[in-house]
């Protein structure tokens, strides 16, 4: 293959793992509540891949193109660095640490305040819209940092990009992920939360966002596509996530349609390897703040971009769709779902099938690297999907 295009729906969802009563999601599934609430869902190009195969909707054809399957998650918990990584080869065995319930210890944040010269307020699990309204009018004020996390294994910084300065917040954020590297307060992720506006009502989370993730904990398909001379290009998240790790370019993205504009933009482009996407807006702006309405359109904003798109994959080109986790609108609380996410894959030259379920997101990393006839790296999870290499 030439090139291959993976896309990250991030919280798509398609129903609950055997497993998910011991994370608390019995019954959920983020695609077909969306579709239930919001629906009927306006996802013509989608359900022609062989999503209705996965979860029937309204409006499913009668036959689709492709290959569609229901991938299962080895990986312990349900956040999106276990998601992705697993997708790349690695199974996490042990959840990241959270800090929902009591807030992080207070040694931790006199450390924080001492490096950054800076107070601290929050520390307390809370919706980042929420907390922009409760606390961001005393931060202009005093310059303290907004610190706070949710059910993720996340520490989130609050500053405001025209007092505070972008530079500011991130500086501060690289000295609470260096503290947050010891292990009784190792968090998945510190997240920079810049903001804009100057009195409640009027704050606004800016696409300017930066996430500082530990770095994986072994080598990955990318870093085996990138040892192999291959271009691997990385839109929105996925430098974050993998801390930059296997990529040979990064793209920011400022929203999920910027970032299918982007691997539009890529598609046209002479590459020879791997573009991995991740669209996020579905999972931060309506499955963590439950709102499946929200949900619906950005499913219909994507599936007219990737009306766009599908023209653009050639006859040596593999387009592949899946999520890292689920992230069910409709359920109780505001964390992820632990449910099956979807694989569809799709090339000109594949007949439509439904296959058995995958057992582990690494299987698509180990499909990629046997396209490109590259090892795959040793420890790495998952087995080829032999249907996708024909």
């Amino acid at each position: 293959m030439k090139r291959i295009f993976v896309i990250v729906l991030d919280s798509l969802g398609i129903g609950a793992m055997e497993d998910a009563g011991d994370y608390g999601d019995l019954g959920t599934n983020t695609l077909l509540h969306v579709s239930e609430k919001a629906g009927p869902l306006r996802i013509p190009h989608l359900l022609s891949l062989g999503m209705g195969a996965l979860c029937p909707l309204p409006g499913t054809p009668q036959g689709f193109q492709g290959l569609a399957m229901a991938m299962n998650e080895r990986s312990a918990g349900k956040d999106t660095m276990a998601g992705h990584w697993e997708m790349m080869g690695l199974r996490t065995t042990s959840p990241f640490r959270t800090f929902t319930g009591a807030g992080f210890p207070q040694e931790l944040l006199d450390e924080l305040a001492r490096r950054t010269g800076r107070g601290i307020i929050g520390n307390k699990a809370a919706s980042g819209t929420a907390i922009l309204e409760e606390l961001a009018p005393r931060q202009l004020e005093t310059g303290e940092l907004i610190v706070y996390t949710s059910a993720d294994s996340v520490l989130q910084i609050c500053g405001s990009e025209e007092a505070m300065g972008l530079e500011e917040l991130y500086r501060c954020c690289e000295i609470a992920r260096e503290i947050t590297m010891r292990e009784p307060w190792k968090v998945g992720r510190v997240i920079a939360r810049p903001y804009v506006g100057g009195k409640p009502g009027q704050f606004r989370r800016t696409a300017n966002r930066r996430d500082y993730a530990v770095p994986p904990f072994g080598p990955t398909a990318l870093d085996a596509l990138q040892g192999a001379g291959l271009d691997v290009i990385g839109v929105g998240k996925i430098g974050d996530i993998f801390s930059g790790q296997g990529l040979t370019r990064s793209y920011h993205s400022e929203s999920s349609v910027h970032g299918m504009e982007q691997a539009i933009g890529i598609a046209q482009e002479a590459f020879h390897g791997l573009c991995f996407v991740n669209l996020v807006d579905f999972d931060a702006l309506w499955g963590h703040r439950r709102n499946p309405d929200g949900y619906a359109r950005e499913l219909e904003r994507f599936d007219e971009k990737l009306g766009m798109l599908l023209p653009l994959i050639g006859p040596q080109d593999l387009l592949c769709i899946t999520a890292d986790h689920g992230n069910d609108p409709t359920h109780t609380g505001t964390d992820h779902t632990r449910e099956q996410t979807p694989l569809l894959a799709w090339a000109p030259r594949l007949p439509g099938t439904r296959l058995p379920d995958r057992p582990t997101f690494g299987d698509l990393g180990a499909t990629i690297c046997a396209a490109f006839g590259v090892g795959y790296p040793a420890g790495c999870v998952g087995a080829a999907i032999r249907e996708a290499l024909r």
